[in-house]
């Protein structure tokens, strides 16, 4: 079944992954400064030259802030994709997507949604409203379902979510779920 799953999503042009929350530390340990990178610099950033690919941040799933809206999608930025169904992978639609890292030439994304029926479910944290939608309604973030999108998977552009409530992701993101 694995591999037929494997199958859809490769001719959908996606890959994605299910992260587990790691079991709770007894002692908290110090967290690797990761080495200076230019989208891990807080404030603007000049543009690559037109043609040239941004330089890719170092393996492993890093949080980053470096939003941009240049046409290109960044990490802060909520992008809007096609995200399959997890019962049904040959089925989904477009939705917005936290852009929160990068790993090598895709992109790392946190998928929102606007049913409310998410207020206060596990692994769900309420993000409230924001320009990414339309009718601004309020919306949830999902932690526990990273999907992996290719640059040119990114269908538009739709916000940028400001740097607190970013912070906030990436806090639950990084004690809840092990990332950097």
């Amino acid at each position: 079944m694995k591999t037929f799953l494997r199958g859809v999503a490769a001719r959908l042009g996606l890959k994605q992954r299910t992260v587990t929350p790691r079991a709770p530390q007894s002692q908290p340990q110090p967290h690797p400064q990761p080495p200076s990178h230019p989208q891990s610099r807080s404030g603007p950033r000049p543009a690559p030259p037109a043609g040239q690919p941004r330089p890719a941040p170092p393996v492993g799933r890093h949080l980053a802030y470096a939003p941009q809206l240049d046409g290109q999608a960044d990490p802060g930025e909520i992008v809007w994709t096609y995200v399959a169904y997890e019962d049904l992978p040959d089925q989904g639609k477009d939705r917005p997507v936290l852009v929160v890292g990068r790993d090598g030439s895709h992109l790392l994304g946190l998928m929102l949604s606007s049913n409310s029926d998410r207020q206060g479910q596990h692994n769900w944290y309420g993000l409230g409203p924001g320009d990414w939608d339309r009718e601004k309604r309020p919306s949830w973030i999902r932690l526990d379902r990273v999907l992996t999108v290719p640059e040119a998977g990114i269908r538009r552009e739709g916000a940028v979510l400001d740097k607190a409530r970013f912070e906030q992701v990436a806090k639950l993101l990084r004690s809840e779920y092990g990332w950097r």
